[in-house]
């Protein structure tokens, strides 16, 4: 099967990550259309791809509305069998394409797909966005194949398979486009950070299968944007966990959620007692926003099936905290 492939790179003044890492993107992906979906760029973005790769389409989004907002907004535009979500800060390899199309195209209720994300800058480890794919545990705490919380692994082709994993990274997610728009896309709500565990989560709760292909192969430089020192991103990540918690989880949400608050309590303490009180603030704006958001995030609960077993262990947190299991083989 033939499946039309389109590459969509979202940039917001990125043009010094383009001119580093759009060519092999360009170079490596024949069998595909490469897009940037521009996010209203104030920098020189616009001009350097005119001008260097002619070959690759310009979509000028009116506004900067995030990861989210910034690929519903350029997906609307493209008609491809299937959409691949590629951040700007992307080394890809050659023939890196063909192993995931080839998923698709054997296996039809496959939606999703995420190949093996190394670490650009030491290139024998995994990458923290997404690693050897990723889980949650019974907290909406993620953790991946090759990195538990900041404990990263070396590849030593231990994850080079394919097999079903619970969310694909976003600094490269596969997706079949009809099953995009059939999820209405990435939910606005989260505007950066964790929107693709939650459309994740969503099309497993329509039944639909993710995977991870690890015969394809992209090194991702990670925390382009935001790196994880920076406060505003334990902002995003613990009240977009929340969020997507919230949306999508089976079961009885409220006891899951007072677990949650009591372990997201014990992070503010320590980080608060590791002299880094700007995450600790960081987590409390988080639940506040929750908070706010909290009637909005019920009544989409009320709208979905949340039906899918969402963990395979009850908190990750426990596990390597205070059992020790470091890499996800000890799990």
């Amino acid at each position: 099967m033939n499946l039309k492939t389109a590459i969509v790179i979202l940039n917001w003044n990125g043009k010094k990550l383009l001119e580093q890492f759009l060519s092999s993107v360009v170079e490596h992906s024949k069998e595909a259309t490469v897009y940037v979906a521009d996010n209203a760029s104030t920098d020189d973005s616009i001009n350097f791809i005119k001008e260097t790769y002619p070959s690759v389409k310009i979509i000028r989004n009116a506004e900067n509305g995030g990861y989210a907002k910034g690929y519903n907004d350029a997906l609307k535009l493209i008609e491809a069998d299937v959409f691949c979500l590629l951040n700007n800060d992307v080394e890809v390899t050659p023939n890196w394409l063909v192993p995931v199309i080839e998923t698709f195209a054997s296996e039809s209720n496959t939606a999703i797909v995420q190949p093996k994300l190394l670490d650009f800058n030491k290139k024998d480890h995994f990458e923290y966005a997404g690693a050897a794919g990723g889980f949650i545990d019974k907290y909406c705490y993620p953790y991946c194949r090759g990195r538990i919380f900041n404990t990263i692994e070396k590849d030593l082709g231990q994850y080079n398979d394919t097999c079903e994993i619970f969310w694909a990274s976003g600094a490269c997610l596969f997706i079949r486009s009809k099953v995009f728009r059939e999820l209405n896309g990435l939910d606005e709500i989260f505007f950066a950070h964790m929107e693709e565990i939650d459309l994740c989560w969503r099309a497993k709760n329509m039944g639909y299968s993710i995977k991870y292909v690890g015969s394809s192969t992209i090194y991702h430089v990670g925390g382009a944007t935001l790196s994880n020192a920076n406060p505003k991103k334990t902002y995003l990540n613990f009240r977009n966990s929340l969020f997507a918690l919230t949306k999508n989880a089976k079961g009885n949400i409220f006891f899951v959620l007072f677990i949650r608050f009591i372990l997201d309590g014990i992070a503010g303490m320590k980080f608060l007692f590791g002299m880094e009180p700007s995450h600790t603030t960081a987590i409390l704006k988080a639940h506040l926003s929750f908070y706010r958001h909290l009637k909005q995030l019920l009544k989409q609960r009320g709208s979905t099936q949340c039906k899918a077993k969402y963990y395979q262990i009850r908190s990750i947190v426990v596990d390597y905290f205070i059992k020790n299991r470091t890499d996800y083989k000890s799990l």
